[in-house]
C-alpha cells in the first residue's frame, strides 16, 4: 500500500474519532443540561390545598382541569405523570400544603380518598343527622331528605348509630344507599347471631322499642331496666307516656311540655297513644338494641329521673311512684336553693371586687414657701407627672 493511502486512512480514522468524540461529547452535555433543567423544573416549590379535586378522564384532561385551578403544569408534568402512573379521581386528600412540584404528581397518583368523619349520635333523630351531612358534605339537604324519603324502610332508625368515615365529593344517592346497607347488614348479623333469622318487620319493633330506651335511659346500665319498664307495660296494656318518644324529628332537641302533649297527635304520642310509635323515635346503638331484645326481669312499671344523681328511680306501684316524684321535688327545690344561694354569694363577691374604693385626702408633706402658695400634695405632683 502507498504511503501517501496510509496517511490519508490514519487521518480519516483520527477525523472520525474526533467526531464520534465530539457527538458524545454533546449529546452528553445535552443530557447533563437536560436533567439539570429537569432536576430544577420538578423542584420549583408548589402550593395547594390539603384536599383537591381530580375528575376522571384522560392524563391531559387531568392537567388541563389543574390547569385551570391555576396549578401551571406543562408537558415536562404530563410525561412526568405519565411515568408515575393514572392519578387517583375524586377527592384525594395531598395531605401537606406546600411541596415540589415531583412530590405533587406523585401523591396524585398515590393519595388516598379524602374523607370526613361524621358521628351519628346515639339518640339523635335522622332529621338532624342530615341536617350535619349536608353542611359537613356541601350537599343538598333537599335531595338527601327526597333519597332518604324514597329509600328509607321507617321515618328513623335506618342509620346504626355509629361513626362513619365518607368520602368527599360523594353524592346524595350514593352516601344514603352506603348508610342504609351497612346497617341493614350489621342488623341482619346481629339478628342472625340472636334469633338465627332475619325478619326485617319482627326487627325493627325492636329498633323502636331501642329507640325509646335510648332516650330515656341516663346511661347504659339503665337501659336494661328501663326496657322492662316499657315490657311490662306494654303487656298490661298501659301507655307508655314518656317524653321520649315526643323528641322525634325536627323536636330531637325541643322541650316537651303540656301543651305540645296536648297538641301532638301522631303515633309518637305515647300519652294519648298506646303501644309503641309506628317508627322508631331515633338512631341507636347496639347496647340499646340489646336492652330492647334482652329486658331486666323486674316488675318495674314507672320511673322517675332522681334529681341528685341524673339517674332514675323505679317503681312497681303508681303509689310509690308519686312518693319517687315528691322525694325529688323536695331534691329539686333544696337545689334550687343551694344555687340561688350560691349565685348571690358569688354576685356579692364579685361586686366587692368590682366596686371601687374611694381615695382618701393625701395629706401634704411639703412646708408652705409663701402664705399666697397653696401647699403641694404628693397626689398633686403626681397629677403633674402624669
Amino acid at each position: 500500500m502507498p504511503e501517501n493511502k496510509k496517511k490519508t486512512n490514519v487521518k480519516t480514522k483520527q477525523t472520525s474519532a474526533i467526531k464520534n468524540s465530539f457527538i458524545f461529547f454533546n449529546i452528553t452535555e445535552f443530557i447533563l443540561v437536560f436533567s439539570i433543567v429537569i432536576l430544577y423544573y420538578i423542584t420549583i416549590p408548589l402550593s395547594t390545598t390539603n384536599v383537591i379535586f381530580i375528575p376522571k378522564g384522560s392524563t391531559n384532561s387531568i392537567i388541563t382541569y389543574l390547569n385551570k385551578s391555576d396549578y401551571e403544569l406543562g408537558i415536562i408534568d404530563k410525561i412526568y405523570l405519565k411515568f408515575l402512573g393514572y392519578p387517583q379521581s375524586g377527592w384525594i386528600d395531598i395531605k401537606s400544603n406546600y411541596l415540589t412540584k415531583a412530590d405533587f404528581l406523585y401523591k396524585l397518583t398515590t393519595s388516598k380518598a379524602a374523607l370526613k368523619n361524621i358521628t351519628l349520635i346515639p339518640g339523635e333523630t335522622s332529621y338532624i343527622f342530615l341536617n350535619q351531612i349536608a353542611k359537613k358534605m356541601n350537599l343538598s339537604r333537599k335531595e338527601l331528605q327526597k333519597i332518604y324519603d324514597e329509600y328509607a324502610y321507617k321515618e328513623d332508625g335506618n342509620i346504626l348509630a355509629d361513626t362513619y368515615a365518607l368520602p368527599y365529593g360523594m353524592k346524595e344517592y350514593h352516601l344514603l344507599f352506603y348508610l342504609f346497607s351497612n346497617t341493614n347488614k350489621q342488623y341482619e348479623d346481629i339478628s342472625k347471631k340472636i334469633f338465627g333469622t332475619y325478619n326485617r318487620k319482627r326487627w325493627y319493633y325492636y329498633i323502636t322499642l331501642a329507640s325509646v330506651i335510648q332516650k330515656e335511659a341516663a346511661n347504659e346500665s339503665e337501659m336494661s331496666y328501663v326496657s322492662s319498664v316499657i315490657h311490662n307495660r306494654l303487656k298490661k296494656g298501659m301507655k307508655l307516656q314518656m317524653d321520649g318518644t315526643l323528641n322525634y324529628g325536627q323536636y330531637s332537641h325541643v322541650k316537651v311540655t303540656a301543651q305540645r302533649i296536648r297538641e301532638d297527635n301522631s303515633s309518637y304520642n305515647t300519652y294519648k297513644k298506646t303501644g309503641l310509635p309506628s317508627s322508631p323515635v331515633c338512631a341507636v346503638s347496639i347496647d340499646a338494641i340489646k336492652a330492647a331484645i334482652f329486658p331486666a326481669k323486674t316488675d318495674y312499671l314507672y320511673f322517675v329521673k332522681n334529681e341528685k344523681t341524673g339517674l332514675h328511680d323505679f317503681s312497681n306501684s303508681y303509689k310509690k311512684h308519686l312518693n319517687n316524684i315528691r322525694k325529688n321535688r323536695i331534691i329539686k327545690r333544696n337545689l334550687n336553693k343551694i344555687r340561688r344561694k350560691k349565685t348571690q354569694e358569688n354576685t356579692k363577691e364579685t361586686t366587692k371586687k368590682t366596686t371601687p374604693t374611694a381615695h382618701k385626702k393625701e395629706v401634704s408633706v411639703f412646708p408652705k414657701k409663701s402664705a399666697t402658695k397653696k401647699s403641694t400634695s404628693i397626689k398633686s405632683l403626681w397629677d403633674n407627672v402624669k
